[in-house]
């Protein structure tokens, strides 16, 4: 696993709010991430995450119309919560040290993984943020990005807006149908010019989550595959939005109350020494 970051590729990401990190995992890595996320998607049987009464075909409120969005992509959340192998995956302290690094914090916790693979001939994904859609309020949360399968310019790679984190703020546009709706909200945005990130199998990117970005339709007979896992920086607190977090969890806690359980979000890298 290539897990070295250098100053220059912190200074890129920063600059950026994305980066992507080429051969990230070694041809027998991805082999045992491919088993592991087609492993954890069969035991799911259609839930889509856990403590949630939500099945992958159900309209999860982002877009409100449900047919559109049901061809966007397929979305599995928090394999690392069923699986075990998924789980020795995700919680892999080089990973996390990776995002720290990168995000310039002392700590980080998994918010959710998932899986998110384009059907062939599925829809394009619009333009979006991250971060607003959490249950927490950070400019330097982001997310890893791993290709399962070669992501091209044909199948839906990664697109970014590149410094657009910079920018943004933590106002949900949402999902929708229209690519360009994102920029309803950041109207200078449409100036800009997008960067693409097409990735061969086994590589990754990381972005902030407040770096717009989307991805083309799938115009392949082929799926596009891919594993992704999005992070908090240690100490957020509760902002009182659900998102995730399961419903037991949410009867527990309270606005402001900090986000440090370890079986919801656990802590996989400190810098901290106590």
């Amino acid at each position: 696993m290539n897990t070295h970051i250098s100053k220059e590729q912190i200074n890129f990401y920063q600059t950026n709010g994305f980066i992507v990190i080429d051969n990230f995992l070694t041809s027998d890595e991805l082999e045992i991430w491919k088993e592991a996320t087609t492993e954890a998607i069969a035991e799911r049987n259609g839930q889509k995450m856990p403590g949630k009464d939500i099945s992958i075909a159900d309209n999860d409120g982002i877009n409100e119309d449900a047919e559109y969005h049901s061809k966007v992509f397929d979305q599995m959340i928090n394999l690392w919560q069923t699986n075990q192998k998924v789980k020795d995956i995700m919680l892999d302290e080089r990973i996390g040290r990776m995002a720290a690094t990168l995000a310039r914090v002392d700590g980080i916790r998994i918010w959710h993984d998932q899986a998110l693979f384009k059907r062939p001939w599925a829809n394009p994904t619009s333009w979006h943020l991250d971060t607003p859609f959490w249950s927490f309020t950070d400019r330097n949360a982001l997310s890893i990005w791993v290709a399962l399968d070669d992501a091209t310019l044909e199948n839906g790679c990664l697109f970014f807006i590149p410094g657009s984190h910079l920018e943004t703020g933590f106002e949900n546009p949402g999902i929708g149908k229209n690519m360009d709706a994102v920029f309803n909200i950041y109207p200078s945005m449409r100036l800009r010019s997008a960067i693409a990130a097409p990735m061969k199998a086994g590589s990754c990117s990381f972005h902030n989550g407040l770096t717009i970005h989307g991805a083309n339709a799938n115009m392949t007979p082929a799926s596009r595959r891919a594993m992704t896992c999005a992070y908090m920086p240690d100490g957020n607190i509760y902002n009182g939005t659900e998102n995730i977090l399961p419903q037991q969890y949410l009867k527990e806690i309270r606005l402001g109350d900090v986000l440090d359980n370890n079986e919801q979000n656990p802590l996989i890298y400190t810098q901290k020494t106590f």
